[in-house]
């Protein structure tokens, strides 16, 4: 059986401004606390669509055993960040702006997993909706 990852995003909207504050609780279960090697959550932007797609990390955290109570990373977590300014979400006919908070799961076997959750930074610009 796989392990199981849970992230969730603390306000349901996810639609978010800048200088909001992200608030996520995540949760492992359906594997032994011996068998994880680390566990890192993440708020980060990527992009998606034509060329080189790009990917920068907002906020970063990296736990191992011994930084929990008796070394166990599987209970609930939570973690908060106050968003940028930049970059906005966006959604292009060739490149689109992508935000989402994640957990990775690294296991002492050497397998990983992750989870995401994505949410929307200021009002996501369409073409459609461009004025110009």
């Amino acid at each position: 059986m796989e392990p199981l990852l849970s992230l969730q995003i603390a306000e349901p909207h996810r639609i978010y401004q800048p200088g909001d504050q992200l608030e996520c609780e995540c949760q492992i279960d359906a594997v032994d606390a011996k068998e994880i090697q680390a566990v890192e959550t993440a708020v980060l932007w990527y992009t998606e669509g034509k060329g080189d797609e790009d990917l920068g990390v907002h906020y970063f955290n990296r736990r191992v055993p011994s930084d929990a109570e008796d070394c166990d990373l599987r209970p609930m977590h939570r973690f908060a960040t106050i968003l940028p300014n930049t970059p906005l979400s966006y959604s292009g006919a060739i490149v689109k702006v992508r935000w989402c908070a994640r957990i990775r799961l690294f296991l002492k076997k050497g397998k990983e997993l992750y989870f995401e959750q994505p949410f929307a930074l200021g009002n996501a610009v369409t073409p459609r909706d461009d004025p110009s």
